[in-house]
């Protein structure tokens, strides 16, 4: 069982930057596969970044070259670097884990894109 906690959301205004945190709790950290997924209004959630056990890592080909997902497992963490954020990035971003057939998800932080 794992519980993930995401921090760092807010209101940026474009252009700007942020870095969520997700935080787990439970064993096995190094092992997950950890994603980012955001659902905007009225929008299906959509996968943003994935990193797996090994450390590679894919993007969704609207964040490619401004969003950097990487994992902390010494400290249980998994990050999400936004930069040159855009007004469409607006959503509530989701943490996820994925360990063999088992997946967590954390409650969310929004992320607002506005002048």
């Amino acid at each position: 069982q794992a519980q993930l906690v995401e921090s760092g959301g807010g209101l940026v205004q474009p252009g700007g930057t942020l870095r969520l945190s997700c935080a787990a709790s439970g064993s096995g950290f190094s092992r997950m596969t950890m994603g980012w997924y955001r659902q905007a209004p009225g929008k299906q959630r959509e996968l943003v970044a994935v990193i797996s056990s090994r450390g590679s890592t894919d993007y969704d080909d609207s964040v490619k070259g401004r969003f950097t997902i990487s994992r902390d497992n010494a400290k249980n963490t998994v990050y999400l670097q936004m930069n040159s954020l855009k007004p469409e990035d607006t959503a509530v971003y989701y943490c996820n884990a994925r360990l063999g057939i088992a997946i967590y998800w954390g409650q969310g932080t929004q992320v607002t894109v506005s002048s």
